[in-house]
C-alpha cells in the first residue's frame, strides 16, 4: 500500500511535466469522476450509465453561478458537490426500485431526460453549443488562470477525494455495500435495508461526480453538452473497467489510460477508439479486474519464478 501511495505521489508531481498541464488536470478530474462510479459499480455491483447526469448537472449549475453571479471557487465547488448529491438522490431513488437490466435502462433513460432538458434549455445551457465563458475564480488570493497552479489545486482535491473514498470503502458502510454486491438477498436477510444503502451509494457517488463536473467546467471554461450525455457516462464506465473496478486505484489507472489515448493517440490516429475497444474486450474476456489484476498477476508470476 505504501509503495502504491509513493508511485501515485510521484505521478502527481511529474505528470504536468510529461504532458500539458491541462491534460494532466483532466486525468485527475476524470479520476475523481471514476471514484464516484466505482463506488457504485465496483463496490455495490450497480452498473450505471447515467453518471454524467450528476457530473453535467453540477457543471451547469456551478458554471452558471460563476459566470453570471461571480461566486468564488470554494462556493462553486460546494454547490457542485451538493447538486451532484441531490440529483443522484432523485435519480437513485427511482433506480434502486429495480435491479438488473431494468436498473441499467432506468439510469440510461433518466440520463437522456437530463440531456434533452439541457439541449432544449438554450437560454441557460446554450444547447448544443454548450455554456462558454465559465471563469476560474480566485480562491484565497490564488490565481487559477496559471495552468500549473490550477493543476496543483486539482491534484490536491484528487488526493483528498482518494483519501475520503478509501475511508468510505474501508468503513462498515463499505463492507455493507460489498456484501450487497456479493449477495443482495443474503444482505437483506441479515437485516440490511438494501435499497437505502444503494441510494446512499448513489448520493456519495453523485457528490464525487459533481465535484469533478465543476473542476471540468473551470478547466476548459465551458460546459459542453456532451458532459451530460450517456456517451460521457460510457467513457467513465470503460475507464473504470479497464483500470479495474472494485479496486481503489482502478479508476485512477483507467482514467490515465483513457485520457492519454484520447488526447495523445487521437492526434496520431483518427481511429484510436479501436484501441480502447480492444482493451475493453481483453478485460472482459481475460482480466475481469482490469489493469490492476494484470499487474497483480505479473508480480505473482515474477515472485514464483524467483522462488524456482
Amino acid at each position: 500500500m505504501k509503495k502504491s501511495i509513493l508511485i501515485l505521489l510521484a505521478a502527481v508531481a511529474l505528470l504536468p511535466f510529461v504532458v500539458r498541464p491541462a491534460i494532466a488536470s483532466e486525468v485527475w478530474i476524470f479520476a475523481i469522476f471514476g471514484l464516484g462510479l466505482n463506488l457504485l459499480l465496483g463496490y455495490t455491483g450497480l452498473l450505471s450509465f447515467g453518471q454524467s447526469t450528476f457530473f453535467g448537472s453540477a457543471a451547469y449549475v456551478a458554471g452558471w453561478l460563476m459566470k453570471i453571479h461571480g461566486v468564488n471557487a470554494f462556493l462553486a465547488l460546494g454547490i457542485g458537490v451538493g447538486v451532484g448529491a441531490a440529483s443522484a438522490a432523485v435519480v437513485g431513488y427511482l433506480c434502486v426500485q429495480r435491479s438488473g437490466l431494468y436498473f441499467i435502462m432506468l439510469t440510461f433513460a433518466l440520463n437522456q431526460l437530463f440531456y434533452f432538458t439541457a439541449y432544449q434549455w438554450t437560454s441557460v445551457t446554450g444547447g448544443e453549443d454548450g455554456m462558454p465563458g465559465v471563469p476560474r475564480p480566485a480562491l484565497l488570493g490564488i490565481d487559477f488562470n496559471n495552468p500549473l497552479v490550477y493543476y496543483a489545486f486539482v491534484s490536491l482535491l484528487f488526493l483528498i477525494s482518494l483519501y475520503l473514498m478509501k475511508k468510505i470503502v474501508e468503513s462498515p458502510l463499505g463492507k455493507i455495500l460489498q456484501a450487497i454486491r456479493e449477495n443482495e438477498v443474503r444482505a437483506e436477510a441479515v437485516g440490511y435495508n438494501v435499497p437505502r444503502f444503494k441510494l446512499l451509494a448513489f448520493v456519495i457517488g453523485g457528490a464525487f461526480s459533481g465535484l469533478a463536473g465543476v473542476l471540468y467546467a473551470m478547466l476548459f471554461g465551458i460546459v459542453p453538452l456532451e458532459a451530460i450525455s450517456f456517451v460521457f457516462s460510457g467513457n467513465v464506465v470503460f475507464a473504470t473497467l479497464i483500470g479495474g473496478s472494485g479496486s481503489l486505484y482502478g479508476p485512477v489507472i483507467g482514467s490515465f489510460v483513457f485520457i492519454w489515448l484520447s488526447e495523445s493517440m487521437s492526434t496520431v490516429w483518427a481511429r484510436w477508439p479501436l484501441l480502447l475497444g480492444v482493451a475493453f474486450v481483453l478485460v472482459v474476456l481475460f482480466l475481469r479486474g482490469g489493469i490492476v489484476e494484470a499487474w497483480s498477476r505479473f508480480w505473482s508470476w515474477k515472485s514464483s519464478k524467483q522462488k524456482t
